[in-house]
């Protein structure tokens, strides 16, 4: 039986906890490994002291960054990335790597994706991202992505992911979690192929997804944020859909999710492949109950001059899901059953 709590004092927001702890997830991992002092052994591909991929480690440059992940090998290194655009890709199939731009927003990979399927594929133990920019990421199936995570742990900070099929597309990992902050998703999304819709993330059935501090924007079909992780915090984003085309949902947790949505602006633009709800609960098979999902403090808009219905919170599991102080535009119903 459905029941929507109204909640007057909710929790302190998990947001700042977890951003304080970003880098605990580095540090199981490295003593996992069993790693104190790293020494890397000689790559087997050239170093060259005028390489823009340089391992901080070691202080070793390499002509290409593929030729730098493969340096790190199984170990945990920092790839930090001289300023410039690089049509390149990699592949990183162990280990913890860091790739950094030297100075945050003056890096860009554009183009080129590995594996027919994006710029950084991952399916080492774990990755952080800073501030670099992904783009123009296309491939046959319609899933070219910034990032493909196949599985391990993934924090993104101060990073761009624009004009592409997708931004992040992740397998599932129920023991691991994604942290995202500080990032910029735009022009992502498409329906247009065999595949399925792409959309600006979308994670698999993950542990944990966080997402704080980072917009979206100028969408160009399927959803702005799906994810089946079984916990979700999506906090202080904004979702400007006003110069959206063909787009769906804000927020997608098809496979039900706990957690919070707190703090978020959202807009809905004119052009809208299904314009029916700004977030939806469970609309495919549900993995995860949704008991105790918060959702506060939120505000939900139409593009000005637009007089539409449509619903913020639409659910199809029935849960205990608590709403409270969300200021919502004429024409919106806060919640419906389904």
């Amino acid at each position: 039986m459905t029941m929507v709590q109204t909640v007057a004092n909710l929790r302190p927001s998990l947001a700042l906890r977890l951003a304080n702890s970003l880098d605990w997830v580095f540090l199981a991992l490295i003593f996992a490994l069993g790693l104190g002092m790293l020494v890397f052994p000689a790559s087997p591909a050239a170093a060259q002291s005028g390489g823009a991929f340089t391992i901080t480690e070691t202080g070793r440059s390499y002509p290409s960054l593929q030729q730098a992940v493969d340096a790190v090998g199984d170990q945990r290194g920092t790839i930090t990335i001289a300023p410039g655009t690089y049509r390149q890709c990699a592949v990183q199939r162990a280990g913890v790597i860091i790739y950094a731009a030297q100075e945050y927003g003056t890096v860009t990979l554009v183009g080129t994706p590995c594996e027919g399927k994006a710029a950084l594929v991952l399916r080492g133990l774990g990755a952080e991202i800073r501030g670099l920019t992904f783009s123009g990421i296309y491939v046959a199936d319609g899933n070219g992505a910034g990032i493909r995570l196949e599985q391990g742990a993934l924090n993104i900070t101060h990073s761009r992911f624009l004009d592409s099929q997708q931004g992040i597309l992740s397998g599932n990992d129920p023991q691991s979690r994604i942290f995202i902050t500080r990032s910029t998703f735009s022009g992502l999304g498409t329906c247009e192929n065999s595949a399925g819709c792409a959309h600006s993330i979308y994670i698999g059935n993950y542990g944990e997804l966080t997402v704080v501090e980072s917009r979206f924007e100028r969408g160009s079909g399927g959803h702005y944020l799906k994810a089946r992780a079984a916990n979700v915090i999506i906090e202080n984003n904004s979702f400007d859909d006003a110069a959206g085309r063909g787009t769906n949902y804000m927020i997608d947790l098809p496979a039900g999710s706990r957690g919070s949505i707190a703090g978020n602006w959202f807009v809905q633009g004119r052009d809208k492949e299904n314009y029916s709800a700004f977030i939806a609960l469970g609309a495919e098979d549900v993995l995860h109950s949704s008991d105790g999902l918060t959702v506060t403090g939120n505000e939900a808009r139409f593009v000005p001059g637009l007089t539409r219905s449509s619903v913020f919170l639409a659910d199809w599991t029935g849960s205990r899901i608590a709403l409270s102080g969300n200021n919502l535009a004429r024409g919106l119903t806060d919640y419906e059953r389904r």
